[in-house]
C-alpha cells in the first residue's frame, strides 16, 4: 500500500495506474489527510459485487440465526427504549 499527495499524483499518474492495474492500491492524500484510493478496474468490480443493502444484509443475519424473535414480548422490546427526555436538535452550522 502506498500513499501520496495529490500534488505529486498529478505529476506521475500514468505510473500509479500501472500499479493499480498490477493490483496494489495507492491512497491518494491531500494535507496529509487521505481522501481518495486509485484501484484497479477488477477490485473495483469485486468491490461492487461484494457490496449488500442493509436491509438485505440484516434479512441475510436474520435468515442464518436461530433467533425468532418470539421469545420477545412486547414490553421486553420496549423497555429497551430510552425514557430520557428528548433534547433539541438545530439544524443551523
Amino acid at each position: 500500500m502506498s500513499t501520496i499527495n495529490i500534488a505529486e499524483a498529478k505529476s506521475h499518474f500514468t505510473k500509479l495506474v500501472h500499479r493499480a492495474e498490477q493490483g496494489e492500491p495507492v491512497h491518494l492524500s491531500r494535507h496529509g489527510k487521505p481522501v481518495a484510493v486509485l484501484l484497479s478496474e477488477s477490485d473495483y468490480q469485486a468491490l461492487i459485487a461484494k457490496r449488500v443493502e442493509p436491509y438485505e444484509a440484516m434479512m441475510a443475519w436474520r435468515d442464518r440465526s436461530d433467533f425468532s424473535g418470539d421469545e420477545l414480548s412486547d414490553e421486553e422490546i420496549d423497555s429497551w427504549r430510552s425514557r430520557e427526555l428528548e433534547r433539541a436538535v438545530t439544524w443551523d452550522e
